[in-house]
């Protein structure tokens, strides 16, 4: 019996939101697995996403850098059609593109709901539809969203962004069911208290919630976006051509129930 390779080598890969953190991690893991890789992100000003681009080519494999919003349907046609044109297919797309709003629901306004949702939520659905049309032509895929433990255990003052993690669950669910015949792929990987910049300066403007948060994670520390690759070359790889409609949770503990630390 042979056993299957994490190997992603002549394959293409979309990752959004790849100028930082999670994303530009999953990225650079793809690239150095074998796979070509278009990094994509709606800020290209400073010059990140570029130069995660170069990271890419500096792994041996060809990357491609295009800025989109992914809430625009435009924006995600033109950065699928520009991946097939350069590429000539899609084998792997990673919905991480996503944003962040800590409010109580009571004070959380009309235009910080709809950024939320259009950006998490529909990105992910606008994404999906696009890439899963050319997955579908070719009979083959694996398509991985970034969902979050705040989808499945709530979190207060994260309403809109717990709900529109929960709402990318249940997406994940009813396309794999919709394009498993194609023998494309649709999975979730849902994280807990990642330390991106953003994660990290919160914690370090109030160590007491810090302090909180350590002691809800039974091993006893927030995750690195180097946790998370093994999840996500897994999903992306032939090592997971059985698995489709699963959510996978890499948290530490997080979600096994309520914990207080020893």
């Amino acid at each position: 019996m042979s056993i299957p390779s994490l190997s992603l080598k002549d394959k293409v890969a979309i990752v959004t939101g790849s100028r930082t953190g999670i994303g530009r991690a999953i990225a650079l893991a793809f690239a150095e697995a074998g796979a070509q890789v278009t990094v994509c992100d709606l800020i290209i000003e400073d010059g990140e996403l570029e130069a995660a681009a170069e990271e890419v080519r500096k792994l041996g494999q060809r990357s491609l850098t295009i800025q989109a919003d992914v809430s625009r349907k435009s924006d995600v046609e033109n950065l699928v059609q520009k991946t097939v044109d350069e590429f000539g297919s899609i084998d792997i797309l990673v919905n991480n593109a996503g944003v962040l709003a800590r409010a109580p629901l009571l004070e959380t306004t009309e235009e910080v709901w709809d950024k939320v949702i259009n950006t998490n939520l529909k990105g992910c659905y606008l994404c999906c539809q696009a890439a899963g049309r050319r997955m579908v032509e070719q009979k083959r895929g694996s398509i991985i969203n970034i969902t979050s433990a705040a989808g499945i255990r709530p979190i207060p003052y994260r309403a809109a962004y717990g709900t529109s993690k929960g709402a990318i669950i249940t997406l994940t669910q009813t396309f794999a069911m919709e394009v498993a015949q194609y023998q494309v792929r649709v999975n979730a990987i849902a994280p807990a208290f990642v330390r991106t910049d953003m994660l990290a300066k919160a914690l370090k403007e109030n160590p007491e919630r810090a302090n909180k948060i350590v002691a809800e994670i039974p091993m006893g520390r927030v995750s690195e976006v180097s946790d998370l690759i093994g999840a996500a070359l897994y999903l992306a790889s032939d090592a997971s051509l059985w698995v489709t409609g699963h959510t996978l949770v890499v948290d530490g503990g997080y979600l096994a129930g309520d914990y207080v630390a020893a």
